[in-house]
Parts: structure tokens; C-alpha cells; sequence
């Protein structure tokens, strides 16, 4: 994997650049649309590049391996072939989804053990076997298994948390540095930035993460509760250590606002199942602001859904018609509204990327956020 920083925006933080990796190149600022099990829900995989032209994709482990498993995948030969994707993939380690089934694991120094949410089986991730399954899952960028720590948490549950996720980080690196992927190209290894809201465990975790001299970074324990205020203090904090000629990925992020700032402050890669979920919920982002399309006020309004998507389903459609469909469940509806948002999000980092070039992002990036906290 090769990364070239391009162009640097004057007023900001903000970066534009090519990541290259095999599965093809990725031009940055992006966002990455989340496929948990192999699919992003209600879109085909022709519409991810023909519409939505998105660039890379997010696959879960934690799923993934519990269904279909990493042995079907194996025999598919990875989860390029078995979805039929031709284009970078990246993978979580699987921490957060462990993180997120607190009651239901129980993290040691070995690793960690945790219940299946489908049919209540025991399993067991460490961080050599975190390595191990997505390298067979066959994701071009992979994550080192880490604790991702609740918000709020206390100081000393934050050092300890951030300390094991240092721990884990060694042996991760190891593992991956004495195996080889299985599908004849390169897999890279992300390390990930703990520290909870704390400035001094945060700095002290940038560093270490730094130290590591891995291709690239991961932000981790940001928009799990906290204030905005607070994920842009420690994201500012930990993009001013991270290494400047490698990307920089914040993970689970978040709000066509919240991209934009912390494109801001410098990151590279984003995630989030925002764009995606609250679509099923008739929720859509546009450039003017949020659109509930199940309120009332839309039931007779026969304009497009966005005239200004870069989506033709967008422009053909009405909001009358997405808002029926909605209401009624009908399946089309939530495709209709997921390409929107996708389109959206794909377009939102797109622009950014040409302003930063042009050299005027920051003036751009203060009207974008006006206008879209708007609720219309």
C-alpha cells in the first residue's frame, strides 16, 4: 500500500491525497460505506459503482465470522469473490462489536471471549486470531484488536483499557509481520489510537500508535456518547502526532457535519452506518439540511427528492412518493433513500477533496455546516 499526500488546504488541516492499494487506488478525503456481512444493505454492488462511485467499502469481522464464516470464505476465495467486489475492502478487528456486547463477553490479558448475539456459542478473539480471520476474510486494510472504552468512563479504566489495547497492538504486529495473506496480495495492518476523552492518554497513545511505523492509522473511542466538542478536541490532538505521510482513519464517524470538521483537522478515511440506517428511517441528508420524509408536510409535495443528487433516482422521484413508500414498508423505498444518502455522503467528500485542491475548503466547510445542521 502507497499513500501520497497532494495538497494541503492553507486555512486547515485539511488533506487531499491517492491511497493506493490492490485492489485499485482511493482518493482521499473518503467515506467508506459500511457492508457488515458482505452487503451494504438495500444496495447491489453494480449501484455501489455506478451510482454511488463509492471507492472502497467496510466489512465486519464479528459478523463475518459468525456468518457465513471464514471457512465459506476461504473456499470463495476471500470476500472480493464471494461478493463480487473488485475494489479495496477494509475490515474492523471486531472490538467495538465486542465492546458493544458488554454484557455478554469478558475481556484478560489473552484476549477476549464473548457470546454469540445469533445462538448464544461461546467464542474467543485474540489478537493473533483477530489477525488470523481477516486474513482469511481477505480485506486489503485490517484492523489490530483493540478495547474500545465506553464514554463516560474513569480515568483509570481508560489508562488500563488504553495500556491492553497497547499490549495487543505488539502482538498483533507479530503475528501479521510472520504470516502472509492467502489470496496472492497485499493485506496492511491499521494500529488504533485509545484514550477515552483524556488529552494525556490520548497524546500518549498517539505516540505509541506512531512508534509503530505501520502504513497507516486509526482514531478509535470517538463518537461513543461523548460531546462534539470533546471528539474534535482529541481527533485535532491525536491528527497533530500521527505521521503526516500516512492516512489517517476515524473510525465510526459519523455526520455529514462531523466529516466535514474533521476532514478539517485533518482525516483521511471515514465509516459510519449513519448514511445507511437512518435512510430505512426515512431520514435523508442533503446540502440544505435533514429531510424526515415521514413528517407530514411531505405527503403532497411533488418535487424531487433532491434535485441536486448526483443520484438520477433522487432527481426522478418525489418526496411524496419516497414518503409513501416509507409509511407503507415497502422495500424500494429504503433502497430509494440509502443510494440518496450514499450519493450523498460519496458527493460531500468528493466536494471537500476538490476544495482542499482549489485551496478555499475552509470558507467552503463553514457554509456546508450551516446549512446542514438545518432541519427542513
Amino acid at each position: 500500500m502507497f499513500f501520497q499526500l497532494q495538497h494541503t488546504d492553507p486555512s486547515s488541516s485539511a488533506r487531499a491525497g491517492i491511497l493506493e492499494t490492490a485492489h485499485g487506488h482511493i482518493e482521499t478525503p473518503i467515506f467508506m460505506p459500511v457492508g457488515t456481512v458482505g452487503a451494504v444493505k438495500a444496495v447491489h454492488q453494480h449501484e455501489l459503482v455506478d451510482v454511488v462511485q463509492a471507492q472502497i467499502i467496510l466489512g465486519n469481522t464479528y459478523h463475518l465470522y459468525l456468518r457465513p464464516g471464514t471457512d465459506v470464505l476461504q473456499k470463495a476465495g476471500g470476500l472480493h469473490q464471494f461478493m463480487g467486489w473488485d475494489r479495496p475492502i477494509l475490515t474492523d478487528s471486531g472490538g467495538y462489536q465486542v465492546y458493544s456486547l458488554s454484557s455478554k463477553r469478558k475481556i484478560k490479558e489473552e484476549g477476549v471471549t464473548f457470546t454469540s448475539h445469533l445462538d448464544g456459542s461461546k467464542h474467543f478473539f485474540s489478537p493473533e486470531s483477530a489477525v488470523d480471520t481477516q486474513r482469511e476474510i481477505g480485506a486489503d486494510i485490517i484492523m489490530a484488536l483493540d478495547e474500545c472504552t465506553p464514554y463516560p468512563c474513569d480515568y483509570h479504566y481508560a489508562k488500563n483499557s488504553m495500556g491492553l489495547t497497547h499490549r495487543w497492538l505488539q502482538r498483533c504486529c507479530g503475528h501479521f509481520d510472520k504470516t502472509a495473506g492467502l489470496y496472492g496480495y497485499e493485506q496492511n495492518l491499521f494500529p488504533i489510537v485509545q484514550g477515552s476523552t483524556y488529552r494525556d492518554l490520548r497524546k500518549e497513545s498517539a505516540e505509541v500508535i506512531a512508534a509503530f511505523d505501520r502504513v497507516g492509522n486509526a482514531i478509535g473511542g470517538l463518537s461513543v456518547g461523548e460531546p462534539e466538542e470533546d471528539m474534535y478536541e482529541m481527533t485535532e490532538l491525536v491528527c497533530g502526532i500521527l505521521p503526516k505521510e500516512k492516512p489517517r482513519y476515524l473510525m465510526g464517524v459519523g455526520t455529514p457535519f462531523n466529516i466535514l470538521e474533521c476532514i478539517a483537522l485533518g482525516v483521511d478515511m471515514f465509516d459510519c452506518v449513519l448514511p445507511t440506517r437512518n435512510a430505512r428511517h426515512g431520514l435523508l441528508y442533503t446540502a440544505k439540511g435533514v429531510i424526515n420524509i415521514k413528517n407530514a408536510k411531505w405527503k403532497e409535495d411533488f418535487s424531487a427528492i433532491d434535485e441536486n443528487s448526483t443520484s438520477h433516482t433522487s432527481r426522478h422521484h418525489t418526496k411524496a412518493y419516497l414518503r409513501h413508500l416509507i409509511h407503507t414498508g415497502e422495500i424500494l423505498g429504503a433502497q430509494i433513500a440509502t443510494l440518496h444518502n450514499l450519493c450523498f455522503y460519496l458527493w460531500l467528500v468528493k466536494e471537500a477533496r476538490l476544495h482542499i485542491i482549489a485551496g478555499d475548503f475552509n470558507a467552503w466547510k463553514n457554509g456546508m455546516v450551516a446549512s446542514m445542521r438545518q432541519r427542513l
